[in-house]
């Protein structure tokens, strides 16, 4: 099996990046960030009508007719973006939900215990409750946000609201195919592409201030510790590329677990070190890696939180090896990362 990116798949990622360079640049990024986070909708739409929400839509129902690793490359380049609101859970709804697929509703993720992202600015609501998903609209919805309330969010980029018991919702709600594990073992992969993307982007940014930025003479990534600083959060962000491109190869439990730890980890731990690098400049609101950080704290306990990603891991470890298992090469007419047939 080769798991390097094919032609196709590296033009993707590349025309990704670039797009959102151009819709989503700088500004537009600070200024959904200062104000008070709410998804935008004029860029929901152009994400749509881009085929972002329906990249693994069959090409007779309006999608792009792509798989899921095609869709980590997407969240990728979302992440590095820092692009705000309920992304996992509108593109995991695209067939079930209305407008989803266009960019013309934004599906909001509840799960229970857990507050319940960009909720005001929802069409719809993704329920998880244990191994059932459903969806709630209408009146259901309306309800559900009449009876949350706001919280404090500590990433300025998503607002946060506490639901009331969801497990009534559920049952009102219109049922999901499929079921609610495979789609929160999915949103958790997608969340650790969105970290694997942030993860990156701390570095490439650590990279380019420690070339340029200069004391006593000489740029400051000349001196050790901060090419240690930078050495390490390569490594975080090779071991984490890793492990979400070979879990959306197999969708296998276990290695989605592992991946969203490591994305976590990478993401977080990237940020923090990217901030040491830029120095007192880091510590300061006009530096955008603040943010990152914030974003990244955020994600690591959204859809696959850390605690139920090592008991995911531990179980998937456990599992007997099948008898008669064997490692086969993988020929195909395009190479690249394809999950298997």
């Amino acid at each position: 099996m080769d798991f390097q990116l094919s032609d196709d798949q590296r033009a993707l990622r590349a025309g990704i990046r670039d797009l959102l360079a151009g819709r989503f640049g700088r500004d537009r990024m600070r200024a959904a960030h200062d104000g008070e986070g709410g998804v935008d909708r004029a860029l929901w739409a152009e994400l749509g009508a881009a085929g972002f929400f329906a990249l693994r839509l069959p090409e007779a129902a309006g999608g792009v007719g792509l798989g899921l690793p095609e869709s980590v490359l997407l969240f990728e380049g979302l992440g590095w973006a820092l692009l705000p609101g309920p992304l996992a859970a509108t593109e995991l709804t695209a067939a079930t939900v209305e407008g989803a697929a266009h960019g013309e509703a934004v599906v909001a993720l509840a799960e229970a215990g857990q507050p319940v992202a960009h909720l005001a600015d929802a069409d719809a609501l993704l329920v998880l409750a244990g191994d059932r998903a459903s969806v709630l609209t209408g009146g259901a919805l309306r309800r559900a946000v009449a009876e949350a309330h706001p919280v404090r969010s500590l990433d300025p980029g998503t607002p946060l609201w506490r639901p009331a018991d969801l497990s009534g919702y559920a049952d009102e709600g219109d049922p999901v195919p499929g079921d609610g594990a495979r789609l929160r073992r999915e949103g958790a992969l997608l969340t650790a592409a969105e970290q694997l993307g942030s993860a990156a982007r701390s570095l490439d940014e650590a990279v380019q201030h420690a070339r340029h930025r200069e004391q006593f003479g000489a740029p400051i990534g000349s001196f050790q510790a901060v090419k240690h600083l930078c050495a390490d959060m390569l490594v975080r962000a090779g071991t984490a590329r890793a492990a979400v491109y070979a879990a959306a190869v197999t969708a296998d439990p276990a290695e989605i677990a592992g991946a969203k730890l490591l994305a976590d980890e990478a993401a977080v731990h990237n940020a923090r070190d990217c901030l040491q690098v830029q120095g007192g400049m880091g510590f300061t609101w006009e530096a955008d890696v603040h943010l990152r950080l914030k974003r990244a704290w955020l994600r690591a306990g959204q859809w696959l939180a850390a605690a139920d990603a090592e008991e995911a891991l531990a179980a998937g470890l456990g599992r007997p090896a099948r008898v008669g298992a064997r490692c086969t090469h993988v020929t195909r007419p395009t190479p690249g990362l394809h999950a298997p047939e």
